[in-house]
C-alpha cells in the first residue's frame, strides 16, 4: 500500500510539473507569435507605403490605429469609434445619420488596445449594459509631420472558393497607393494569381474617381505591362509603361475572370465605404471640437 500511494504521489508531481512546463512553453510561444505577426503586418504596411530596407521609413512618420464597432441594443443601431486623441484614447459613438450620441474618454493603454480581447471587454463597458459592440474593422491613419498622407485599410469580401482577406493603402483623396492579398483559398495556378504583382499592381495608381467605373477585362495581358508591373525592367521604363495603361481597366487572370472581378468588386467597396464613412467621421470630429491624434 505505501508503495502504491509512493507511485500515485510521484505521478502526481510529475504531471503537475509537465502541466507547468507546458503552460509556460505556450504562454511564451504564444507571446513570440503575437510579436511575429506584428512585426509581420508591420513590414506589409510600411511596404505598401513604399518603405523597405532601400528606402527607411522618416521619424516624422506616426501610425494611428482606429477601431470601428457596431453598438446593438434592443431598439437601435450605432457606430462606435475607438481612436487616439490627443490626450488618451476616445470612444465617440455616432448614429446611422452620423449624429453624435456621445463622447467618452477611454482609460486604456496603448499597448492594451493592440490586444483584440482587452480592446473589446473595454469597449463593452463603455458601451454599457443592454448594449451589445460587434468589431466592425481597423483604420490606420499615417501621418507625417502631423499631417495625413494615407489610410491602410483590412478588408475581407468573396471569393471564387471562400473568403479574399486584404490590406488597402491609399492617399488622403483615396487614390490607391498598394493592395496585398492577405489571405485567401482561390484555385492554384488560376485564381490563387490574385497574389502575383502583375495583378495587385494593376490596381495601382487608381483614383478614386477611376475606381467608380473601373472593370475587368478578359482580354491578353500586354507583355510590356507585364513586365513593368512584376518590376522586371528599370524603374524609368517601367513608370512609362505604368502611365500608358494607367488609366485602362483590370486585365482578368487567364482562366480566372471570376477571382479577378471578385477582387476588384471588393477593392472597390472597400475603398468607396471608407471614404464615405471617413467624411461622416471627420464632420463630427470638426463639430465636437474633438482633438484626434491625426
Amino acid at each position: 500500500m505505501k508503495d502504491i500511494l509512493t507511485i500515485i504521489f510521484r505521478l502526481t508531481v510529475t504531471c503537475i510539473l509537465a502541466a507547468m512546463v507546458m503552460g509556460s512553453a505556450f504562454i511564451i510561444t504564444n507571446k513570440a507569435k503575437k510579436h511575429n505577426e506584428h512585426v509581420n503586418e508591420q513590414k506589409v504596411r510600411y511596404a505598401l507605403l513604399g518603405y523597405s530596407a532601400a528606402q527607411p521609413i522618416p521619424d516624422s512618420m506616426a501610425l494611428h490605429e482606429m477601431y470601428r464597432y457596431v453598438v446593438t441594443d434592443k431598439e437601435s443601431q450605432a457606430i462606435g469609434y475607438l481612436l487616439p486623441g490627443k490626450e488618451g484614447f476616445i470612444f465617440l459613438t455616432l448614429d446611422m445619420e452620423g449624429k453624435v450620441i456621445d463622447n467618452k474618454p477611454v482609460d486604456i493603454a496603448e499597448s492594451a488596445v493592440l490586444e483584440k480581447d482587452l480592446r473589446d471587454k473595454v469597449v463593452q463597458e463603455i458601451a454599457g449594459a443592454g448594449r451589445s459592440v460587434t468589431f466592425a474593422d481597423q483604420t490606420i491613419v499615417v501621418t507625417n509631420n502631423g499631417e495625413r498622407v494615407a489610410y491602410l485599410l483590412d478588408g475581407k469580401f468573396t471569393g471564387f472558393k471562400t473568403f479574399i482577406g486584404v490590406m488597402l493603402a491609399v492617399d488622403p483623396k483615396f487614390s490607391i497607393l498598394g493592395l496585398e492579398i492577405l489571405e485567401h483559398e482561390e484555385d492554384p495556378g488560376l485564381g490563387a494569381e490574385i497574389e502575383r504583382d502583375y495583378f495587385r499592381n494593376q490596381f495601382k495608381g487608381k483614383t478614386f474617381d477611376q475606381l467608380k467605373d473601373l472593370d475587368v477585362v478578359k482580354e491578353p495581358l500586354p507583355d510590356e505591362y507585364f513586365q513593368a508591373l512584376e518590376g522586371n525592367i528599370a524603374a524609368a521604363d517601367a513608370a512609362e509603361i505604368l502611365a500608358k495603361y494607367g488609366d485602362r481597366d483590370i486585365y482578368a487572370l487567364t482562366g480566372a475572370t471570376i477571382s479577378s472581378r471578385y477582387v476588384n468588386t471588393g477593392v472597390k467597396g472597400i475603398v468607396k465605404k471608407f471614404a464615405y464613412r471617413l467624411n461622416i467621421l471627420d464632420t463630427a470630429l470638426a463639430d465636437q471640437k474633438i482633438k484626434a491624434a491625426f
